[in-house]
């Protein structure tokens, strides 16, 4: 049997192109199926590292940040919802209504890639459901202890490890490896420590890619 394809999906969980990204990429690994193994990791990338406590409006952080309109960032939004609809993924936005810090998801996450990758997926996208399909604060203690404990996480290890600055350095050593290598923009997926593929891109640009990589002939 052929070698895994290394995958780290460098990301963040209130990035809306991360969640199409992964949806694509997912279904690309899907329609291979066969022979074809993957070994996927979720590595952390903030938006908005400085972000404060109680988060900023959506619309007055994107009109902010990019020098967009309200109402471009309205269609904007719109646009994306109806790219996951096409991806089975559903975007609420009308929910949706907090840009927050993200930094202690990430800690999470980085815990339960220890947990098993299965699980660190399963978080993962429980994490971006929680934001954008359901309008809850990523950033609350509270509810990412109950995610975490939603995909068979230890609920109350979660709270622990939140509470605590526990995995903090390993985060911020991690989104300093892939900042130093370039990356500045999000979702970017890295095939096997060399090849790059950044965006929410198709399905197929990701399935091209796995079928090179793997030598599966389609």
């Amino acid at each position: 049997m052929s070698q895994p394809v290394k995958i780290d999906f460098v990301s963040d969980v209130v990035c809306p192109w991360c969640a199409i990204g992964l949806q694509s990429l997912e279904q690309a690994i899907a329609r291979i199926g066969g022979d074809l193994r993957v070994e996927l990791r979720f590595q952390p990338f903030e938006l908005n590292p400085q972000m404060q406590a109680g988060g900023e409006d959506v619309i007055e952080h994107l009109t902010r940040k990019y020098g967009m309109s309200a109402e471009q960032a309205r269609s904007n939004s719109e646009a994306i919802r109806q790219r996951g609809e096409a991806l089975g993924f559903t975007f609420d936005m009308d929910r949706r209504r907090r840009m927050v810090n993200t930094f202690d998801a990430h800690r999470l996450l980085h815990w339960a890639e220890g947990e098993g990758l299965d699980r660190q997926r399963a978080l993962k996208h429980a994490l971006l459901r929680a934001y954008f399909s359901e309008g809850q604060d990523v950033s609350s203690h509270d509810v990412l202890a109950a995610v975490a404990g939603s995909v068979g996480l230890d609920e109350a290890r979660a709270r622990a490890i939140l509470a605590s600055d526990e995995y903090a350095d390993a985060v911020r050593a991690r989104e300093r490896l892939y900042q130093e290598h370039g990356i500045s923009a999000v979702p970017s997926v890295v095939f096997n420590d060399r090849h790059l593929i950044q965006g929410g891109q198709p399905v197929d640009v990701f399935e091209q890619a796995l079928r090179q990589l793997s030598g599966i002939a389609g």
